[in-house]
């Protein structure tokens, strides 16, 4: 999601130093700190034809276990000393980047206000809004809003969006940053930037998607996100506490071998012949009965009774034959998610390797997006 901001006034008053919603910033590095890794890309602006983007370069570090867990940075250390390495790697000179926090961590909320207020109505409306949904004092959170547009039932009003996260969850991320070197511009939620990027993967369908509902199955370490869209508009999520690191578990457990171990083996390939029918096999059927009951889940708590298309993100996304499996159990055209797959894409970049992490880069490219304005 991309919507600009004009915040001067309002952050003075709520000392605000980050933007949530802000569209366009200098050019910068979209910076995912996820449980199992750091995922960093960077972007550039071409404008040729079809493809609008170039993919300069980009890296996958991963990052010691516990050192992030449920989306907070534990081991601020060892976080930093991943983000110097990913850094270094990538061989970048920009140190401007993009960061997200996860949806837990920030409150949202959308009101409809009267239209052709002055800035300071609209701040001080905002103000009163905000204190009556949010569970602290505002002198503790990061707050920031948005005028969307105007409201579908009312010409004379518009909507507007609030989100607001505790200053501690925003500086945890800032400061692991700045200790690897880096200056932090935007700060985002990690939804609104995996569905920025999500639309780019779009055009692979018949007139983009347009009037079908289409389910973003983000498949990370420990959980399964659902957000399904409905013409750009995310009309229902769903998390399911199941992942990659149950496979990582039962490598583990079948091969005799420590967690870190099984780990780097999985994203290795280097295991025996007997892993993909043993272990592999076994869980991706039981991912996919996951990913089924998600969906049931949305077809009993809303109106829809079908969905599309269903795309698949996060580190499993890239496992051989998972989309094949997905589609005959749930009966439900499947793709992998990839945002960069009408980029140009610079010399650095392995297009068959690319291809391989695409779907772990999801948030990262959308995050790299905010860069540009995308209208």
């Amino acid at each position: 999601m991309s919507i600009a901001s004009n915040m001067s006034t309002f952050k003075e008053n709520f000392s605000i130093n980050l933007d949530f919603l802000k569209s366009k910033s200098p050019p910068l590095i979209g910076i995912d700190i996820s449980s199992s890794s750091v995922k960093m890309v960077e972007l550039s602006h071409v404008g040729k034809g079809n493809q609008l983007y170039r993919m300069e370069r980009y890296v996958i570090e991963s990052i010691p276990a516990e050192a992030v867990t449920e989306g907070n940075i534990v081991n601020m250390e060892v976080v930093s000393e991943c983000l110097q390495r990913g850094w270094r790697r990538m061989g970048t000179r920009l140190k401007n980047v993009s960061l997200a926090l996860p949806i837990t961590d920030v409150i949202t909320k959308r009101i409809n206000v009267p239209a052709g207020q002055r800035e300071d109505d609209l701040v001080f409306q905002v103000e009163n809004e905000a204190s009556q949904y949010i569970p602290f004092s505002l002198d503790e959170v990061d707050l920031d809003f948005q005028v969307v547009g105007p409201t579908a039932e009312n010409s004379d009003e518009v909507e507007v969006l609030i989100a607001a996260s505790r200053k501690e969850k925003v500086e945890d991320r800032v400061a692991v940053a700045l200790s690897a070197g880096l200056k932090t511009l935007v700060m985002d939620i990690e939804t609104y930037a995996a569905q920025s990027a999500f639309e780019l993967a779009l055009s692979q369908l018949p007139d983009g998607g347009k009037n079908q509902i289409i389910a973003l199955v983000d498949i990370g370490s420990t959980t399964i996100k659902m957000n399904v869209f409905y013409n750009s508009e995310s009309v229902y999520t769903r998390d399911q506490p199941f992942g990659g690191n149950q496979l990582t578990q039962e490598i583990s457990n079948q091969f005799n071998l420590p967690l870190e171990e099984a780990e780097l083996a999985k994203r290795n390939g280097n295991l025996p012949e007997n892993y993909k029918t043993d272990v592999l096999q076994p869980f991706c059927e039981t991912l996919a009965i996951e990913i089924m009951r998600a969906i049931q889940f949305f077809y009993t708590s809303t109106q829809y009774t079908e969905i599309n298309y269903i795309f698949i993100a996060g580190g499993c996304a890239g496992i051989a034959e998972l989309n094949e499996i997905i589609a005959s159990r749930t009966q439900i055209s499947t793709f992998t998610v990839n945002p960069f797959a009408n980029m140009e894409l610079s010399n650095r970049i392995i297009p068959r390797q690319l291809n391989q992490d695409a779907p772990a880069l999801l948030i990262a490219c959308g995050l790299a997006l905010r860069s540009f304005d995308p209208s």
